[in-house]
């Protein structure tokens, strides 16, 4: 997407400029116009411009005024000169001021445009040497944070290192511990918000939390942050003068903690539990992990506090009385295998909202939160079963152990994939009663797609005018038809650019938003890859 900004004082050269020249094959996107220097920098301001084509003369701020200003101000934009005098001064200050070309007036199409479109060449250019150098450097960190986390992994879980080789991997990985100096070891748990994210989101608020934890703690401590081994974030802290402060002040880590749980609350919208050792010999640091996780899991999936290990141990005990009482809605009559074998999905569902909803109110254990997960799951297994169905021909994940591992962090979570988890049952086990209803929706689908081609629809758009999960529709769709929505929308769309170009004179930039579609050249594209040939070049055969 390219913006271009046109600025002369003579209006009817830029109106002629905007009106005559095939932008859109070009790759431009936006076409503005200013009518002064002081008119072109308002507009850049507000606006995202790519390049600039200036007159020279203009009264006030000359064009060549206007290029040193956005020089200066936006050194990514490229400058084209346009001036009715081949006077040498000019060009060589055009190229002082590092203009992209120089074109003498009148303007010829053909000159201007292959000007504008080196310009464009140029920039794209440079936005991929840049793209590949940021690629290459995230690419970089992310190695790095992988091989750090893999040695994390391997000490938490005990694994045999010599004292030089993890010298060694510690240097290598630029990790600022010292293994023979003493260390405290941050155990942490995201609430809040978090809970209901999914695991990409949560890969960034991982990130995040490490960005906080570096700038807060990092003046005072040498910080080693990651995601350890057992779906909790570990962070350890030694004091980054040995010398002087060999052990850390209990107080002074009690507000180092307190800030840093402030800041997470404050700019990530969430919160956080919290279990801190007290200093312990880095070589212990397994036994040391295994007593704080512990500590960790013992206390409920959705609290907000810290746990000092030294001075909190008795807040690790908790009454069980309030959790088995929420837990009863489990067992009472009608449960919910009793429901499924009989298939009543609506009081199935109702019946899982009645356990959440109690659970929602107390504090419950990730062990009491376990218990829920297997007791749904078994029901689930149990109908499908029965029925003569695998669960992994229902549902691809099954039911696996790893994300029961990640379900089990909050009830939130585990509601959400129950009741999906129970949509699915339904649609696979319910009579053929429904293959009428499926084709019912397929039909509306269609009638949808074809009737808005011009709008930039997506499966997720669809399903929500029909009441369906996307997922659901897809597959649906998928079985009762043969072939993918997503290609069934391609399909369509092909079909009337293909409609378009033999029966109409619109240019490609218009047929491209009548389609839907916001990029020319990501519609070439598309259009290629359908019929092998692009649009103009299919326009030219027709």
């Amino acid at each position: 997407m390219i913006d271009i900004l046109l600025v002369d004082d003579e209006t009817y050269v830029t109106e002629s400029l905007e009106l005559t020249i095939p932008w859109g094959e070009l790759g431009v996107t936006t076409v503005l116009r200013a009518a002064s220097g002081k008119e072109a920098l308002e507009i850049m301001e507000e606006n995202a411009v790519d390049i600039v084509v200036t007159d020279i003369r203009m009264p006030g701020m000359s064009g060549l005024d206007l290029i040193a200003e956005v020089s200066k101000r936006w050194s990514h934009i490229r400058c084209i000169l346009l001036t009715g005098h081949s006077d040498f001064d000019y060009a060589k200050k055009a190229i002082q001021l590092q203009a992209a070309d120089y074109i003498l007036k009148p303007v010829n199409d053909d000159e201007f445009m292959g000007s504008v479109s080196a310009a464009i060449t140029s920039l794209r250019d440079e936005w991929d040497e840049f793209d590949k150098y940021h690629r290459l450097l995230y690419s970089r960190k992310s190695d790095y944070k992988i091989l750090r986390e893999n040695l994390m992994h391997d000490l938490l879980l005990g694994r045999e290192i010599t004292a030089r080789a993890l010298r060694e991997q510690l240097q290598q990985y630029e990790i600022h511990i010292d293994p023979e100096q003493s260390a405290v070891m941050m155990l942490i748990r995201l609430t809040g918000r978090f809970s209901s994210m999914d695991q990409q989101s949560l890969d960034l608020m991982d990130f995040a939390v490490g960005n906080i934890a570096e700038e807060v703690l990092g003046e005072q401590f040498n910080v080693w942050f990651g995601r350890g081994p057992h779906e909790c974030l570990v962070m350890f802290l030694q004091n980054q003068d040995q010398i002087v402060a060999p052990q850390m002040d209990l107080e002074t880590l009690r507000i180092s903690a307190e800030t840093f749980r402030e800041h997470v609350i404050r700019y990530l919208q969430g919160d956080l539990s919290m279990v801190v050792t007290p200093s312990f010999p880095f070589n212990e640091l397994t036994a040391a992990y295994r007593k704080s996780l512990g500590s960790l899991v013992l206390s409920g999936p959705e609290e907000h506090k810290i746990i000092y290990m030294d001075m909190d141990q008795a807040l690790s005990k908790r009454p069980e009385n309030d959790a088995t009482q929420a837990l009863e809605e489990l067992y009472k009559p009608p449960v919910l295998p009793q429901l499924l074998e009989t298939k009543q999905w609506e009081a199935a569902a109702r019946k899982l909202n009645a356990v959440f909803d109690a659970a929602e109110q107390v504090r419950l254990s990730r062990e009491h939160v376990y218990e829920m997960y297997l007791s749904v799951t078994n029901a689930f297994m149990y109908i499908a079963h029965k029925q003569g169905h695998l669960v992994h021909e229902i549902d691809h994940a099954g039911f696996d152990l790893l994300l029961a591992h990640q379900l089990i962090q909050s009830p939130e979570k585990l509601r959400r994939w129950a009741t999906e988890m129970l949509a699915k049952l339904q649609e696979e086990l319910s009579d053929q009663e429904g293959v009428q209803s499926r084709r019912h929706v397929i039909k509306q689908v269609q009638e949808l797609v074809t009737r808005d081609t011009g709008q930039d629809l997506s499966v997720k758009m669809i399903a929500d005018k029909v009441y369906l999960h996307p997922v659901y529709l897809s597959k649906i769709y998928k079985a009762e038809t043969g072939e993918g929505l997503g290609d069934y929308m391609i399909r369509m769309r092909m079909e009337r650019a293909l409609y378009l170009l033999k029966n109409s004179n619109k240019k490609i930039y218009e047929i491209t938003s009548e389609l839907g579609y916001q990029n020319p050249q990501y519609f070439s594209k598309m259009f290629k890859k359908h019929y092998g040939m692009t649009p103009n070049e299919f326009r030219d055969q027709a």
